[in-house]
């Protein structure tokens, strides 16, 4: 555990910072606080990014007294994604939610782009960033189809989201900026104006390895929160315990709706089919954190495989394709895996978010949306001799 700005200087972001914005804060990871969720072992940095060629970047808007926004890129490897595309499929929890590309993905069985998370109304300007970005990459000269993957949740409660800051120029930074190793979480890209259980959302990220004996293989998972319930942390009612949570007193919506994007990624050779249960599963790990799913929430599973074994590159028209797939009695490993993964990750958006202060650009009014208190956390996990 370690102290922290509010809002500190990450290389792979662009951030517009004022002193008047600066606060104290404590950032810990779930596993600083003793929370494990699940029996498997986690990858070295304990991220999606431990899934081999995964690349992760964010941007961050965080400008004036009202703008506090960015997006967050995940790319399956660092090639040509559109020339050596990868196998992936996309559930619906609940659909209240804007996600660009679902239907192609749906229908093929395939990503052919970086995935983009970002806010409600800038979908279509994260579409132009990963378009324009797709277009200039060497091979693609021919190309005259996009199908774009971006994912959103509205972060309207702190951001002036209105405004539509973020340009395509800012947004493909982003892109440019990913790479492996470390991924930054909490306020930060795609999750720098979210809210999550009324407290400060964000990004979010964790992974499982599975032993040898069960092929050896990875699931990472990350995710963006700002969505709504009753928090659970490890089993135990957090929520409950903060007096803080969906129906406390019948009406407290505020603490309900919103969204959450999973991308969950593997170097399993799935098919697109495992791949669409291996997501449905993902579902399970956001339901242990308590969260509600209600009416108002856009519930969203991205899940590939970045196996070699299972790219869907481009193939002469007198040939036939061999790709790998494991059967269906031995991916239940993977399920619990991603269970474990979206739980956890979930948790590390809370927990790595720090408080951040805005101005209601209609009403003039103050917000501040605070971050998880980790002391309280900490004594409440003690009470229940976690």
């Amino acid at each position: 555990m370690f102290k922290t700005f509010t809002l500190t200087l990450i290389s792979t972001c662009l951030v517009f910072l004022s002193l008047s914005q600066l606060s104290l804060a404590e950032q810990v990871r779930a596993r600083d606080l003793g929370i494990k969720p699940g029996i498997l072992k986690t990858g070295k940095y304990n991220a999606i990014t431990d899934v081999k060629g995964v690349l992760v970047g964010h941007v961050t808007l965080n400008k004036g007294d009202s703008i506090r926004t960015g997006a967050t890129a995940i790319l399956p490897h660092g090639g040509n994604i559109y020339q050596d595309k990868v196998p992936a499929a996309a559930v619906i929890g609940n659909g209240f939610g804007k996600m660009m590309g679902y239907s192609q993905i749906h229908e093929l069985g395939e990503i052919e782009t970086p995935i983009v998370l970002t806010n409600t109304l800038n979908v279509p300007r994260a579409a132009d960033a990963i378009i324009d970005w797709t277009l200039k990459q060497k091979g693609n000269e021919a190309v005259r189809s996009v199908n774009a993957v971006v994912g959103e949740t509205n972060d309207a409660n702190l951001n002036d989201i209105r405004g539509r800051h973020l340009t395509p120029e800012i947004i493909i930074k982003a892109i440019e900026n990913a790479k492996s190793g470390i991924v930054g979480e909490g306020s930060i890209g795609a999750g720098m104006g979210t809210v999550a259980f009324g407290w400060k959302g964000g990004i979010g990220t964790s992974s499982r390895v599975l032993p040898a004996e069960l092929g050896g293989y990875t699931v990472g998972v990350l995710i963006q929160s700002n969505f709504g319930g009753i928090l659970m942390m490890d089993g135990v009612p957090i929520g409950e315990e903060l007096n803080q949570f969906y129906l406390k007193e019948y009406v407290d919506s505020d603490v309900a709706d919103g969204s959450i994007m999973m991308i969950v990624a593997t170097d399993a050779p799935l098919s697109d089919r495992n791949l669409r249960r291996l997501a449905e599963r993902a579902l399970t790990g956001l339901a242990r954190t308590g969260s509600s799913m209600t009416n108002g929430s856009g519930d969203y599973v991205i899940s590939f495989s970045t196996a070699d074994s299972v790219r869907r590159t481009k193939i002469q028209r007198n040939q036939k394709a061999t790709i790998e797939d494991i059967p269906n009695n031995r991916v239940s490993p993977l399920f619990q895996a991603v269970n474990e993964a979206t739980e956890e990750a979930i948790l590390n958006s809370l927990l790595m978010a720090t408080t951040v202060t805005t101005k209601d650009v209609r009403s003039g009014e103050i917000k501040t949306v605070n971050e998880l208190p980790v002391d309280k956390v900490r004594e409440i996990l003690k009470k229940y001799n976690r």
